[in-house]
């Protein structure tokens, strides 16, 4: 009697899983197409491509090229699918938004902290200058004072202050003389076929996201 052989099923996502593994390994950034995940997809590549970035600022060279090369390969790897390219770049386009709107609050933040500490270093010296004042006209020899928690001490010190640099003789002045090159010279005269030593002219393309 011929003996039947069982072969079993091979379910379809395991298929789909070795053929993965057989075309190399995923990128991170990969995105399924499903509607109804496209919006939670959104969120997600924004996030991967928010910690890549925090990578690129990483002091180790190695896993900067690996965050370099992981961001060229996801957008590289939808070359033929332009509407997940258009995704991945509309991602990192807001990631590089919301990056330099952090960097100018912050800017903002530090010129507001900058301000306030001259304040206080303005209030502390008004007080400080009050305090020597009164002790002073109390104490007219003192060069020290001291208090249960504190001391307040002077040292003896001597600036020249100028009153009139104008009324002053050429040999109590000294000369400082500073070079620098004028570009928008040298630019015209390169853009003119001229050549300069030590200058060229370099074409640039600035690229701006809006």
């Amino acid at each position: 009697m011929p003996v039947l052989t069982t072969i079993p099923t091979v379910p379809a996502t395991a298929l789909a899983g070795a053929a993965a593994k057989a075309a190399g390994p995923a990128c991170s950034l990969q995105r399924t197409g499903s509607l109804w995940q496209l919006g939670i997809e959104a969120q997600e590549l924004t996030t991967a491509i928010s910690q890549l970035a925090e990578q690129l600022q990483s002091d180790d060279d190695d896993s900067r090229s690996q965050a370099l090369a992981e961001l060229e390969a996801a957008l590289m790897a939808e070359e033929g699918n332009k509407a997940a390219l258009a995704a991945k770049a509309d991602a990192t386009c807001w990631v590089i938004e919301h990056l330099r709107g952090q960097a100018s609050y912050r800017q903002q933040q530090a010129k507001r902290l900058t301000d306030l500490s001259r304040s206080d270093a303005g209030r502390a010296d008004a007080l400080e200058d009050s305090l020597v004042l009164v002790l002073t006209r109390l104490q007219p020899q003192a060069t020290r004072f001291s208090f249960p928690n504190h001391e307040l001490s002077s040292r003896k010190s001597s600036a020249v202050e100028i009153d009139d640099e104008a009324a002053l003789a050429p040999e109590w002045l000294t000369v400082k003389t500073t070079t620098q090159p004028d570009k928008a010279a040298i630019k015209e005269a390169l853009k003119a076929g001229q050549q300069i030593s030590g200058a060229q002219l370099l074409s640039r393309r600035t690229w701006r996201i809006t």
